[in-house]
């Protein structure tokens, strides 16, 4: 099948396998220029296929040399459709891990249920007896309950609609969005689908079971940004997730004491994702963001940040480093004072005359069509591949 990159919206319906191969050992290929970490040794990523729960496993991998056990919810080719990339990305860090001697098991389904849990569960039991590392990178817009409730995420401010200018991705104009209010009960299922209950439900199965080793880590991945998107990561629908999510590192560190389970939440860097393009107003201050952080030398994307976080901040020589409120900060490039009022300044000028002047809009599209193994360097599109 020779297959091309559709995209509807803010999604690409298509991905290519070769290209999903050579964007994994890429990451890989990074990883190993920067020298071992001495880390964990036997890691479960649940959210492992895509962005910053790949790189987290390729990190793990071929950084602490760790077996890992990645846990996605990613469809095969079917027909004339292929796989998502998420399933192309599992297969070929599979296929690289293994040809290093490398621990490699992954379990497609889904996350919140108590399938698969019981199914990785039995897994470790079986292949690893315990696992030092669990990584929390979920980022599903539902969730469905044991009783058959689904509960659905929404993207939404919390008392006033939230006006601001905004980046239209099929014309290059500069427009402005409205976000409107969520609902108390729209607040409640964000809370549901994207806080830290699930996460918690994990660490107490895998506790329970016995799998869960004295003195693990734990790490659930969130974002904040500047006081520019406040009303919609720090004060709308899914800040309160967030803030449900920090609260929740804060009881399991409380509930497991007596085994020394460190829970703490990472405040990654502003990156192009599926959702976050999903997302008025927010595309057009990546466009900036990546403009500015680009010029000064200090962009990184999902696997320079997670190698920086493995190798300095969580297993380097003085610890894991955190702020004042115990979060790890990996946004701390992406929030320097020089950066973000180079931001707004330009944030301030922008307007559909100058935006690809003043923002990097070729950027932000390279890393959309990367995530789908479209745009890499050295494949050749035009060739018939397997599906």
């Amino acid at each position: 099948m020779i297959i091309e990159p559709k995209v509807k919206g803010f999604i690409c319906t298509t991905a290519h396998p070769v290209g999903c191969m050579e964007n994994v050992k890429s990451q890989i290929q990074y990883i190993k220029t920067k020298g071992k970490i001495n880390g964990s040794k036997k890691a479960l990523i649940i959210g492992a296929s895509t962005g910053y729960g790949l790189a987290s496993r390729i990190a793990l991998s071929f950084g602490c040399r760790a077996a890992t056990i990645g846990v996605m919810f990613e469809k095969e080719a079917s027909g004339k459709r292929s796989a998502t990339s998420g399933y192309y990305n599992t297969k070929a860090f599979e296929k690289m891990a293994y040809a290093e001697g490398l621990y490699a098991k992954s379990i497609n389904g889904d996350a919140f249920s108590r399938e698969i849990k019981e199914q990785v569960i039995h897994t470790i039991k079986e292949e690893l007896g315990q696992v030092d590392m669990v990584i929390y990178s979920l980022a599903a817009p539902r969730r469905t309950l044991e009783d058959g409730t689904t509960y659905t995420s929404v993207l939404k401010t919390i008392g006033e609609p939230f006006v601001n200018k905004s980046w239209n991705l099929k014309d290059n104009t500069i427009g402005e969005a409205i976000i409107p209010p969520a609902s108390i009960k729209e607040v409640e299922a964000t809370v549901k689908v994207m806080g830290g209950e699930d996460w918690k439900d994990w660490i107490a199965a895998l506790n329970e079971a016995q799998v869960l080793a004295k003195h693990a880590i734990t790490i659930a991945y969130s974002y904040i940004g500047p006081m520019l998107t406040y009303p919609i990561y720090y004060h709308g629908s899914i800040g309160m997730a967030k803030a449900h999510l920090k609260a929740s590192a804060e009881e399991i560190k409380r509930l497991y004491a007596n085994q020394d389970i460190r829970a703490y939440i990472s405040i990654n860097k502003a990156v192009v994702t599926q959702a976050s393009s999903a997302i008025p107003i927010v595309p057009l201050y990546f466009i900036v963001l990546y403009k500015v952080m680009k010029e000064k030398g200090v962009h990184e994307g999902c696997i320079e940040q997670m190698q920086r976080m493995f190798a300095e901040k969580i297993f380097g020589k003085k610890g894991i480093r955190t702020d004042d409120e115990g979060m790890i900060r990996m946004d701390d490039l992406e929030m320097q004072n020089d950066v973000q009022e180079e931001v707004m300044d330009v944030w301030n000028a922008i307007s559909t005359e100058n935006v690809l002047q003043v923002a990097d809009v070729k950027g932000y599209w390279e890393d959309f069509y990367r995530m789908f193994g479209f745009g890499i360097d050295g494949v050749d599109y035009s060739m018939d591949v397997p599906t």
